[in-house]
């Protein structure tokens, strides 16, 4: 590979699509065989991007009839997704002198170094009866070599899906980790004047789109969390005499089940990283202590005692320890232990509260609320031994940090206290990068808090 191109490689990669099979329901990934010489690692630096992001080509994938449609449609998400991760620049479309049609079949290179591409999306979207078949490639403009083939068939709802994984297979390709388009957020509704809102849980992928609502708002919903494994979601909800109560809820049935009849009040829901057991707070008397319950035997296990309140529990994601604030030292601080609820050691101590601790996917960041200590809300990160500490965002009010699957992104809720539609407040969920830059608000059709983002559909 020419060592002159901005993709020379770093380090070796596994290739996306190297084999057939299931990556999504009802979509299927084959690799196409290679056009040119397909190198194994071209990958730059992120923290390169940041700072000049990738220059990429995205045309509109080639077809005829409904196939041109989507093949727009296609290119429109995926250029989308680059340019929101703040990491890729698309080209300008009106710069493009070589045809989707034409590049489809064998890229004029030069057409492409000349308006500035470093890298080059071609594709074509074929109907097949009530299906698609959707082929991308991914070229490295420099060299003139294609570093990734891949061609997906579905039925034809499923063409954002399709997209989505395309722009994640460019996203691991040339930045070396996995990406995180093909996602969901499941978050909170809100709707009403602030004394009397109406609460309830709605899902959407993480650009916003496909927005729908999965509670009817007859009951408050609060905080809820994706099963690692599993189209389940846990969450806090006032259905019992107004006493919060943990419920799971079946995505794909939307029967709901609460987890179990457990005396005080069950708080701040989260299953563990096998998915077999959901941790969580119960209030008993005037303390709350972190539980841990079996999801087969609904069995409770008392993992902290000593009085005050231990709330928001986070397994880490060896499931080995587990991070939550408490008040036990005086004041609302971030504690760590072991799973089995031995060896508590404080790991916050900055100016302010600190609260609502989520665990990285990567194990290598806990981010968390602060405020108070002088100022207003922060949301920020930390190591799991309390170093390292950076705020990310600051606001008049904000909370509720979620970590994108691949531990690059977070997204969380921020309030404001004016608000166009009228009632003078809002709610907004945005994301950031975890180096503290590219903050974009989410679109959601009314106001929203406490996201939790899925794992990779993919």
């Amino acid at each position: 590979m020419n060592p002159d191109s901005p993709f020379a490689p770093t380090r070796r990669l596994v290739l996306m699509g190297a084999g057939a099979g299931l990556v999504a329901p009802g979509i299927f990934a084959t690799p196409l065989p290679a056009s040119a010489q397909q190198p194994q690692g071209a990958v730059i630096d992120i923290t390169r991007a940041r700072t000049d992001p990738i220059p990429v080509a995205i045309p509109d994938l080639a077809g005829t009839g409904d196939g041109a449609r989507v093949g727009r449609d296609i290119a429109r998400v995926i250029q989308n997704d680059l340019r929101n991760s703040g990491l890729f620049r698309p080209v300008d479309r009106q710069a493009f002198i070589q045809t989707a049609e034409a590049a489809a079949q064998t890229p004029r290179f030069q057409d492409w170094r000349v308006i500035g591409a470093q890298a080059l999306v071609t594709g074509r979207v074929l109907e097949q009866g009530g299906g698609l078949r959707v082929e991308f490639r991914l070229w490295d403009v420099l060299p003139e070599a294609q570093l990734q083939g891949t061609a997906f068939t579905a039925p034809a709802a499923n063409w954002r899906a399709i997209a989505h994984m395309i722009a994640d297979a460019i996203y691991e390709r040339l930045l070396g980790e996995k990406g995180y388009f093909n996602t969901q957020v499941v978050y909170v509704s809100e709707t009403g004047p602030r004394d009397r809102r109406t609460r309830r849980l709605a899902i959407m992928d993480q650009d916003g789109e496909n927005n729908r609502f999965l509670t009817d708002g007859r009951f408050a919903a609060l905080t809820p969390r994706f099963h690692p494994t599993q189209r389940r979601i846990a969450f806090m909800s006032y259905q019992d005499r107004g006493q919060p109560r943990v419920v799971l809820f079946d995505l794909d049935s939307g029967s709901q089940q609460v987890l179990g009849n457990f005396p005080g009040m069950t708080l701040s829901p989260r299953f563990s990283p096998d998915g077999r057991s959901v941790v969580l707070s119960a209030t008993r008397g005037g303390d709350a202590n972190i539980y841990l319950v079996d999801l087969g035997s609904r069995r409770e296990r008392q993992l902290t005692s000593g009085g005050g309140l231990d709330v928001s529990p986070c397994f880490s994601p060896d499931g080995t320890q587990i991070v939550f604030n408490s008040d036990r030292g005086g004041d609302q601080q971030l504690y760590v232990m072991d799973a089995g609820g031995g060896n508590v050691r404080r790991i916050s101590f900055g100016r302010g509260r600190y609260a609502t601790p989520v665990w990285s996917p990567r194990g290598d960041l806990i981010a968390f609320t602060r405020f108070g200590g002088g100022g207003g809300f922060a949301i920020g990160v930390m190591r799991p031994d309390g170093s390292g500490e950076r705020i990310l965002s600051e606001g008049w009010q904000m909370e509720g940090p979620t970590f994108a699957p691949n531990g690059r992104v977070l997204m969380f809720y921020r309030e404001s206290r004016s608000d166009s539609r009228g009632g003078g407040y809002s709610a907004r969920i945005v994301s950031i990068d975890i180096a503290g830059f590219n903050e974009r608000p989410i679109p959601t059709p009314t106001d929203a808090t406490d996201p939790a983002w899925s794992p990779l559909l993919s």
